[in-house]
């Protein structure tokens, strides 16, 4: 599974906005995690279902990282810093906000984001809408990162009670047994 997930930004990081929820490909980033949980479902192998599951996690987590939904929901609050715990990943409304949006890649410009001593200088150039921009998927990206990586949380477990369930049906009971022992 880890090198599954990993492996999804190697690949997906030219053609495939899908695997990360960028470019506002939620329609197909939505399309995709239900692609990966059906193999998993139908995974001959534990070690296959655990790499769909990988593949669909970072996916999964990544529409926290490269979207504005933390930043729809800490905007509704009074409060400049909101206790922990006080996020919900799976919001309905916050899932259909209309101004609901992800992260778009600005190439070649925003690779130069990514080389130390660069970034901050790149970051002036881009628009608001570009990965360096919007990201949080590192605590550097400021005080909404915690809130972030809690909804990707909430979002995998429920991800994951959602694949288990699909693999039951496809499978059967046993094939669950060897997921959950691998």
């Amino acid at each position: 599974m880890y090198q599954a997930n990993v492996w999804q930004d190697v690949t997906g990081l030219f053609g495939h906005p899908e695997y990360h929820f960028d470019e506002n490909a939620i329609v197909e980033s939505l399309a995709y995690i239900e692609e990966c949980r059906a193999l998993a479902a139908r995974a001959e192998s534990p070690a296959e279902a655990w790499a769909a599951f990988g593949r669909l996690s970072h996916a999964a987590q990544d529409f926290y990282a490269h979207s504005n939904y933390v930043r729809l929901w800490a905007e509704r609050l009074d409060s400049q810093d909101p206790p922990p715990g006080a996020i919900d990943g799976l919001e309905p409304a916050l899932l259909k906000h209309p101004r609901l949006m992800t992260c778009r890649m600005y190439w070649p410009l925003e690779a130069f984001y990514f080389v130390p001593g660069l970034g901050p200088l790149v970051k002036r150039f881009l628009p608001k809408d570009a990965h360096a921009w919007m990201n949080l998927d590192n605590p550097k990206t400021g005080r909404l990162f915690p809130y972030a990586m809690e909804a990707a949380v909430q979002r995998t477990v429920a991800e994951y009670e959602r694949t288990l369930a699909a693999m039951g049906e496809e499978r059967g009971e046993a094939a669950v047994r060897a997921f959950l022992d691998r």
